[in-house]
């Protein structure tokens, strides 16, 4: 099933409050939430980054200040806000130093400046981190110690949290899954970081999308072409759609891209020894819901046991994550109720 957002008035709702904020490089989506985790507003804003970091700032608070006020709350009554942002970053100083989605946002002071405009203290962290913290702590992962959170998009998002606490790094660049080496060759394929071989460059979105386009280059026999002939878009929705329809090549390409990641996936559990993986992000192939999306996840799952030691092989959960696109300002208001803990 897919994911529902369901609210919780403040009647019903359980003190104290947090507010979440997930920074994309399109959209950014505010929220307030309550001590168990459960929505109670949600708004979403254009990031327009071409406006400069300094604009955004202003804007998520003026937009965090309105969340607030929807979920019938004043501001006094909101412990601290957290901020989920794409990298790369200094969380301890919270600094965005070089994002690449967001261009001339370097080494912007985004989290002082986000508490400036909403008058409240914020509490920083990478997008990612941020969306396995919330699928840790009210989604797929609740009945988890430890969770890996792998969002499959245009690159490939990883967030770690182990007994309750983020795994960020010595430099903030903790968790940066997406890049683990999968092909050592000087050829190998080339990731959007510009580095080769990485699990990204094989297993995202993007990969699907140049991987399908390079035998389609060499003349493999699939429906796709007739799709695209009649103005369809080459995309990893096109390949599901012709997968479910089963056209065998765009069957084998959703095929390697779970080979793919269940090899990522084992050395994760070799280094983590996770209580359980989840996928989520656009690039599911249906999730649960579709007879597409069961089979990718049982041969990541195969991947998985076939080359992982035996005990945690058998042990691991891997499952779709089931926030959604709600997982990031949850998980950041989780994040900031953790840091309010931690201070009180």
């Amino acid at each position: 099933m897919s994911y529902k957002r369901q609210f919780v008035s403040l009647s019903e709702s359980v003190a104290p409050f947090f507010v979440g904020v997930d920074l994309g490089a399109t959209n950014i989506k505010v929220g307030v939430v309550d001590d168990l985790g459960r929505p109670m507003s949600w708004l979403v804003t254009p990031t327009e980054g071409q406006r400069g970091p300094e604009d955004a700032a202003k804007r998520i608070g003026e937009a965090a200040i309105e969340s607030i006020q929807q979920a019938g709350l004043d501001r006094k009554d909101i412990k601290c806000v957290g901020l989920g942002s794409p990298g790369t970053m200094d969380i301890p100083n919270g600094m965005l130093i070089d994002p690449v989605n967001l261009k001339n946002w370097n080494n912007f002071p985004i989290r002082d400046k986000l508490s400036e405009y909403c008058g409240l203290p914020v509490a920083f962290s990478n997008d990612a981190a941020a969306a396995a913290y919330g699928e840790f702590w009210v989604g797929a992962g609740r009945n988890h110690r430890s969770t890996v959170l792998l969002t499959l998009g245009t690159g490939i998002g990883c967030g770690i949290i182990f007994d309750g606490k983020s795994i960020v790094g010595e430099h903030s660049h903790g968790a940066e899954c997406g890049h683990i080496i999968l092909d050592m060759a000087e050829d190998a394929r080339l990731c959007g970081c510009g580095q080769r071989g990485h699990l990204e460059a094989y297993a995202s979105a993007t990969a699907v999308v140049k991987r399908t386009q390079e035998s389609l280059d060499s003349g493999v026999k699939t429906s796709i072409v007739a799709r695209i002939a009649n103005g369809a878009q080459l995309s990893p929705k096109l390949v599901s759609e012709e997968a479910s329809a089963g056209d065998k090549f765009a069957l084998e390409v959703v095929d390697q891209t779970a080979r793919y990641l269940g090899i990522g996936i084992v050395t994760l559990i070799h280094t983590i020894d996770p209580d359980g993986v989840l996928l989520g992000g656009a690039m599911t192939f249906g999730g649960c819901s579709t007879a597409l999306g069961r089979r990718f996840l049982d041969l990541i799952t195969q991947e998985v046991k076939r080359r992982a030691f035996p005990i945690p092989a058998a042990r691991i959960s891997i499952d779709f994550a089931s926030l959604g696109v709600d997982a990031g300002f949850i998980g950041a208001a989780g994040m900031a109720r953790e840091e309010f803990k931690r201070k009180n």
